[in-house]
């Protein structure tokens, strides 16, 4: 028998067959981990759609998480897990495996009652097991509730009590809720379901119908930016549908003030409240859908407006006492008491009217603020304003100045929280008042000036106070701002006169350092637009 040949070592056809041997491996260390990551890309994306079809058509707010912030359980299996899905409205909280047995098994947040049952006081409590918020006690033996590794007691959702399991008695299952601390902020799903039967009947006497909840039911709209505030505003809108019900919670950047406050007709005359999340911009967005409640005819409905200030800035809040931004130092529930704790002022709203301007846009209104402040520090194109300007207040022309800058303002706080009108407080000036009609007009030389007026070193230059301010621009183009938001201007001529006045809320239960130092307290609140 002939024997096998094998290729002698060292010959051509023996470094072939090793170049083709390196050549495969290699390709299957390249090609292998292409193909792993296209596998499990490729189920990730189903699972994104899987997760996306359910969340369309479920009655629950899903939201996906990749790290819960507390222990957490399946409210399914029961298992400890990390990271999955939970609903922005009940707080059901459940892995991805079970997420379509859960929005099965567990019914969310009613915000009107399938039946036409016409009595407030009748809804039982709505319990979900597990989960319970830390440091909650049960209403029947008082202790700590949800300490234990697993999944275990009860919470209701809406007036967020919690029981432990074993104190979960038959009768306790159908004790009647009473919606808790906030239920004088939350619209119960009986009175929406029996407006929705005296609309049909063609009634409209709310009264009677409220008068059942008592007189310091005040119910609270949320309006918030989910936009403002690194997004912020998008986990306060989930933890507000928490504690109310999701139907008075709306995110302005999908649903418009003017439509979320139509809202406040289905309520009794001059009841409603306003939570306003957001910057200054968001709150003159929504001052803006109230006066257009005005010219409608709904002065009745007007709500009275609170600030939860987002983001930076924010010298309107700042004024109203709710401070210069949120970024989550205290509860959403604290927040809430904030607001029952408010009293209601009047503010002075202004129209600014701009006629035969000469306007140019800039399509990134934001970097309006380091070009002209970067280049005002190197050329001062300002200088001189008192040539290219003409300032009247009541009528009457004002000689102005060297100046590089004019301010009009009716907040006590300019600049990110400078009270700007009081100075350094070594002068005594007639004090601004929130509702007076009077606008404080002042003047600064320049960056320079504007940072010493922000530390306390230096006064701006008080130009005066009047009912109604005109500017006249003279220059061919004019960096301006109103409200914050900053554009060039050409020749124009800018009219300040009263417009209105909105019902705002004022929470006097935190003072800043000048705020204590101050004299004039409340009186010296000025405010804007």
């Amino acid at each position: 028998m002939e024997a096998e040949r094998r290729p002698a070592p060292g010959s051509p056809s023996e470094g072939l067959f090793a170049d083709g041997y390196l050549i495969l491996w290699t390709l299957c260390s390249v090609l292998l981990p292409v193909f792993i990551t296209f596998w499990c890309s490729l189920q990730r994306s189903r699972r994104q759609l899987h997760r996306r079809d359910i969340f369309r058509k479920s009655k629950h707010g899903w939201r996906d998480t990749d790290l819960f912030s507390q222990p957490t359980y399946c409210c399914v299996c029961a298992q400890h897990i990390l990271q999955g899905a939970f609903c922005d409205c009940c707080g059901l909280r459940v892995d991805e495996g079970c997420l379509r047995k859960a929005d099965k098994r567990f019914q969310c947040k009613e915000i009107m009652l399938k039946n036409d049952t016409k009595v407030l006081d009748a809804m039982p409590h709505h319990w979900i097991r597990g989960n319970v918020p830390l440091c909650s006690y049960c209403m029947v033996c008082k202790q700590q509730c949800g300490c234990q590794p697993k999944l275990c007691d009860y919470r209701c959702i809406w007036c967020q009590k919690t029981v432990h399991d074993e104190c979960m008695k038959n009768s306790l299952k159908n004790e009647k809720c009473d919606f808790g601390e906030f239920k004088n902020l939350i619209i119960p799903p009986s009175y929406l379901t029996s407006i929705n039967q005296m609309r049909k009947d063609k009634k409209t006497d709310y009264e009677v119908l409220a008068s059942k909840l008592g007189k310091q039911w005040t119910p609270l709209i949320i309006l918030a930016n989910s936009r403002s505030g690194t997004n912020m505003g998008e986990g306060l809108l989930g933890e507000f549908r928490i504690l109310l019900n999701p139907v008075q919670v709306f995110d302005v950047t999908k649903t418009p003030p003017i439509k979320a406050l139509q809202l406040c007709t289905l309520l009794p005359y001059y009841s409603a409240r306003v939570l306003v999340c957001g910057g200054d911009g968001t709150v003159g967005w929504v001052l803006d859908a109230v006066d257009d409640m005005k010219i409608k005819g709904q002065e009745k409905y007007i709500p009275q407006v609170a600030v939860l200030p987002l983001g930076t800035g924010n010298d309107l809040s700042n004024t109203l006492g709710w401070g210069t931004g949120y970024a989550g130092e205290i509860p959403v529930a604290q927040v809430l008491r904030n607001v029952m704790e408010a009293d209601g002022i009047k503010l002075d709203r202004w129209k600014v009217q701009v006629t035969n301007k000469g306007y140019y846009n800039l399509r990134k209104p934001k970097a309006v603020y380091l070009f002209y402040g970067t280049k005002d520090c190197l050329v001062q194109e300002c200088k001189d304003l008192n040539k290219k300007v003409e300032l009247e207040l009541d009528g009457e022309r004002v000689a102005l100045p060297s100046l590089e800058g004019i301010i009009v303002l009716n907040i006590g706080y300019w600049g990110g929280g400078c009270r700007l009108w009081e100075g350094m407080g070594d002068e005594t000036y007639p004090l601004a008042r929130h509702d007076d009609g009077l606008l404080e007009v002042v003047g600064v030389y320049g960056s320079f000036h504007c940072a010493q007026i922000q530390v306390k070193l230096a006064n701006p230059f008080r130009i005066g106070q009047a009912h109604t301010v005109r500017l006249i621009l003279k220059c061919s183009m004019m960096p301006m701002q109103v409200d914050g938001e900053p554009w060039a201007q050409g020749p124009c001529t800018v009219t300040i006169t009263h417009k209105t006045h909105a019902m705002m809320l004022y929470f006097s239960g935190e003072q800043t350092d000048d705020d204590i130092s101050s004299t004039s307290d409340q009186e010296d609140i000025k405010v804007t637009e």
